[in-house]
């Protein structure tokens, strides 16, 4: 009998030593990221409550993209009120073509402490 016994819970013991494996490698249960992604040209990464980079130069005409990487929402939107994301959920991106010269800086409305500017040569 305690063979029979053995079988479901070592089954059971495998199933969440799996489990965790998994998870640990998927950055468990929404965790924030702690290692940010290379940023693409032209991009920044929203990743550990900060802009990265948080200073960006871009040529007039180009798009920039933000990608939120953490596992809570932020916004881009802009000191002045030129531009707003709106919530920007885990994974989702937000993106701007910037057309004219000039400095834009712009701010998380969630966590104002996350800050950030965009340089338009």
């Amino acid at each position: 009998m305690k063979k029979n016994l053995f079988y479901p819970i070592g089954f059971l013991l495998i199933v969440s030593a799996i489990s965790l494996v998994s998870c640990s490698k998927s950055g468990g249960y929404g965790n924030m990221s702690t290692t940010p992604p290379p940023a693409a040209a032209n991009a920044v990464n929203i990743v550990n409550m900060s802009f990265s980079p948080s200073g960006l130069t871009v040529a007039a005409g180009t798009t920039v993209t933000w990608t939120n990487n953490d596992a809570i929402d932020h916004t881009v939107t802009s000191d002045t009120g030129l531009f707003d994301s709106g919530d920007i959920s885990d994974h989702k991106t937000y993106s701007r073509m910037f057309s004219t010269a000039g400095t834009f800086p712009y701010h998380c409305t969630i966590h104002p402490e996350m800050t950030g500017t965009i340089t338009v040569k």
